[in-house]
């Protein structure tokens, strides 16, 4: 079942949104050359609890991280630890946080120092395909015109969408209905309706849309090893367009 969120309940949303987004920013300075992702997750918890709320991935089926850190070919659910950032890597943060019961949650993929050119692009096409995406998120139209918008634009540049995982509802629940993927054809599933609450997050890769999951259980790496980017906003369907809440 979609649940349809009142004014109040948007409200709680944005208000967590804001802190994820905040919460990015303050990540992003300290994304270098040397810094450990258990260094990234303490300061985006610190942060979290700081603003009074808690960070909505911690503990969540035992996951040990305040935030997910995935490394250049790791695509999604990558454990903070003591692995160094190099040069030139990509990484991809993904931060959520509860508070007043409601679940912010957005996603970015950011440079480590200067990076190549395929790389460049593939952060740009992806942060592209989610404003792609987003542009579908509209009343009356269907589910699956936000997925084809992105499976579209990510391939006309030249990239695969993952198929595996998906992008969902949030609300008071981290994942709530509806599953949101990322590929597909146009004019089919639910009518968007106003009070929708979606968390759309393409995930993209270099080579092929693959993927597997490494021994640990939860870093997801692409099965080609080559590199996946990914980017996340949790948004409000509204009569007047779509309402980025984790911006």
């Amino acid at each position: 079942m979609i649940i349809l969120k009142s004014e109040r309940e948007l409200q709680y949303l944005y208000d967590a949104g804001q802190i994820v987004a905040k919460t990015h920013q303050e990540v992003a300075k300290a994304v270098q050359p040397g810094v450990t992702t258990l260094e990234l997750d303490r300061l985006a918890e610190e942060y979290i609890l700081k603003c009074q709320a808690k960070p909505v991935f911690k503990g969540y089926y035992g996951f040990t991280g305040s935030i997910c850190t995935s490394i250049n070919e790791e695509v999604v659910h990558g454990i903070p630890s003591l692995r160094q950032l190099k040069f030139g890597d990509i990484i991809s943060i993904d931060i959520g946080a509860v508070i007043n019961g409601f679940v912010g949650d957005a996603a970015v993929t950011l440079p480590v120092g200067e990076i190549d050119e395929e790389a460049q692009q593939l952060i740009e096409v992806t942060k592209n395909s989610l404003a792609e995406g987003i542009k579908q998120a509209v009343v009356k139209n269907r589910l699956s015109d936000i997925s084809h918008a992105i499976q579209t634009y990510v391939e006309s540049n030249g990239f695969s969408v993952v198929q595996d995982f998906v992008g969902h509802g949030v609300g008071r629940a981290m994942h709530e209905e509806p599953q949101i993927p990322n590929f597909g054809p146009p004019g089919r599933g639910p009518r968007l309706k106003s009070g929708m609450t979606l968390a759309i997050e393409p995930m993209v890769n270099v080579g092929t849309y693959e993927v597997e999951t490494l021994l640990d259980n939860w870093t997801v790496v692409t099965k080609d090893k080559k590199r996946s980017a990914h980017f996340e906003h949790s948004i409000a369907i509204t009569d007047d367009g779509p309402w980025i809440l984790t911006k």
